[in-house]
């Protein structure tokens, strides 16, 4: 690889982050289709390929997102859904915790939300299920037979996913908030009850001004997590 091709490679990557306000911009679908077929380059023990997409437009996108949203502010309905897998750990220690404590206050802070205004913070956790206004939304599912490998393997897709829209000017947020609804997402969107729904997934064009869109996150120094062996 080139000189300039990695200089290329490494600003996509590096120019990544989670959009969480977007352009009413439409995505043609056969940009939509490029992205995904890119993506499908990643590895995958034995190249079993366990990824599995479902791609929201227009009125199916809409019809989801009020039914989630309508979920997510009625706290007895609310309290009947769960999430179908640990996502994050049942006890947070540091430095994870104080990572996470991080993300959020920063967030909060671009919005003026002050602690404890609840309200506003219902609110923002709400536009997860609008998708952020993005014009796609992405459901992804693995087969429950599959192994942690092929979760793995999963991880791997979704970055080249994330980062071919990149690529193409366009920006994404990974999305796990929607786990907790996946009854939700499975009935709406007829997913057979052998998948595991894994994750949510915004696409579109960012509105650069948002200020939920200022937001760039930080990364520990090498020294916290790499170990050099002679």
């Amino acid at each position: 690889m080139t000189s300039s091709a990695h200089d290329v490679v490494d600003t996509i990557i590096q120019s990544r982050y989670s959009c969480r306000a977007f352009l009413p911009t439409p995505v043609p679908r056969s940009t939509i289709e490029d992205i995904l077929r890119v993506a499908s380059r990643a590895p995958s023990g034995t190249n079993i390929q366990p990824w599995k997409a479902w791609v929201l437009m227009g009125k199916k996108k809409d019809l989801l997102s009020e039914r989630l949203v309508a979920a997510f502010d009625d706290p007895e309905e609310a309290s009947t859904h769960s999430e179908p897998y640990d996502y994050y750990p049942e006890k947070w220690i540091p430095p994870y915790i104080d990572r996470r404590r991080k993300v959020g206050i920063a967030l909060y802070s671009l919005l003026g939300i002050e602690k404890g205004d609840a309200k506003r913070m219902h609110e923002q956790h709400a536009r997860n299920y609008k998708f952020f206004d993005a014009p796609v939304g992405l459901i992804f599912t693995v087969e429950r037979i599959m192994g942690r490998g092929s979760w793995l393997d999963y991880g791997m897709f979704l970055q080249n996913l994330m980062l071919a829209a990149k690529a193409r000017g366009l920006d994404t947020c990974a999305q796990a908030s929607v786990n907790q609804f996946h009854r939700i997402i499975r009935e709406q969107l007829d997913i057979p009850p052998n998948e595991t729904v894994l994750c949510g997934m915004s696409l579109g064009y960012g509105a650069p001004q948002a200020p939920e869109n200022q937001l760039r996150t930080d990364r520990a120094p090498l020294d916290e997590w790499v170990n050099f062996l002679d």
